[in-house]
Parts: C-alpha cells; structure tokens; sequence
C-alpha cells in the first residue's frame, strides 16, 4: 500500500498525486493507493494518516510525501517503520509557516484553509531530529527549489537514496515528463510493474 501526502495548502489534485494516482491506475493498482485531503492540522493529519494505514504491516507500507507532506512522512515512516519517498520534503518547517497562519484558499480550490498559530506546536511535535535506517529513505531533491533549501533536504537525509536534480523548482515541474522520477518513486514503494 502506497500513502500519498500532499504538501501545506494543497490536495489530492497536484501534479505529482496525479501523476502518481493515474500510473497507480494504469497498473489496475488504485485500490492500494490512499490519497486523502489532509486537514489543516497537523495533529488531525497524522490521525488522519495512521486510520488509513492501520493494520497494514510496516514492509508492505510505503509513504509518498511533498514538501510539508515529506515532513510528515518522516515521522511517520519513524512512527511505523515503514519506506517513505521524499519530493523536495520540508525538514524544518516551523521556520516558514508563522507567516502564514490566517485563512486564505487551497491551492487547487476556493476551499478556505485556515492555518492557527497553535498548529506550529503540532509540528514541533512531529520533528525527527535524526532518521533511524536510511535505507527506507528515498529522497528527491531540487537544486532550484525557490520554497526550501535542498542542501538542508540532503544533510537531513544523509545515508538514504538520494537523486539531486540540478535546477528545477520547488514542484518538480517536470516530474510529469520524466518517467523515471514517478517509476523510481513507485520501484522504492514496491511498485515493481513501474520499472
């Protein structure tokens, strides 16, 4: 089973879930996809998370996290035991996120989304200081990422696979034209009619 965690202010409808959800769909594998809409908080998220994959054994679990969606994925790939891929993760949010905390939309809707200033503490409590098995950790980072510095993404993730892509952005632009990224994505998850 594959967990898809979308990154702050966004939703099962970005690019990459998309890319993602679509060759999940091609392989006739949608059924061992979950691609939820995460709540604003982040303590409601990761109970989000954990509901979805209870019961399913750590190796048989891969996590798929983008920006905030990293974050949270490294936590629970810590929680869990379990692999987990990380697109341009957020390693340090709590530094960022103070500016946005009010109500503005999603990105891919006019749904309102409020950040409070008491969710800052609900990430807190999720920080990994330090990932416990590298080898579950696959990490795809951008060199152009205009949201976040990726040399922070590589440090953060020494020991586990890395690809570093020179230039790009934040969104990873390209990950739609690029097979390889989402067949190398699903290959680490355990996805083997991906390759």
């Amino acid at each position: 089973m594959i967990l898809y965690l979308h990154g702050f202010r966004s939703s099962p409808q970005s690019m990459k879930a998309r890319v993602i959800a679509s060759r999940m769909a091609e392989l006739g594998l949608s059924d061992q996809l979950a691609n939820p809409q995460l709540p604003a908080s982040p303590k409601l998220a990761m109970e989000l998370a954990l509901s979805l994959v209870a019961g399913v054994p750590a190796g048989e679990l891969a996590i798929i996290g983008s920006s905030l969606g990293g974050y949270y994925a490294t936590w629970l790939a810590e929680r869990l035991g379990c692999r987990a891929v990380l697109l341009n993760p957020a390693v340090v949010p709590l530094k960022d996120l103070d500016q946005h905390v009010g109500v503005t939309t999603q990105y891919h809707s006019d749904e309102p989304f409020e950040f409070k200033r008491e969710y800052i503490d609900e990430l807190r409590a999720l920080a990994v200081d330090r990932i416990t098995g590298p080898e579950r950790y696959f990490l795809i980072a951008a060199t152009g990422d205009e949201v976040l510095d990726y040399r922070d993404m590589v440090k953060h993730y020494a020991g586990a696979r890395q690809h570093v892509i020179d230039g790009s952005d934040h969104g990873i632009t390209e990950f739609a034209e690029v097979v390889q990224y989402r067949d190398a994505v699903l290959a680490f998850c355990g996805i083997e009619a991906a390759t």
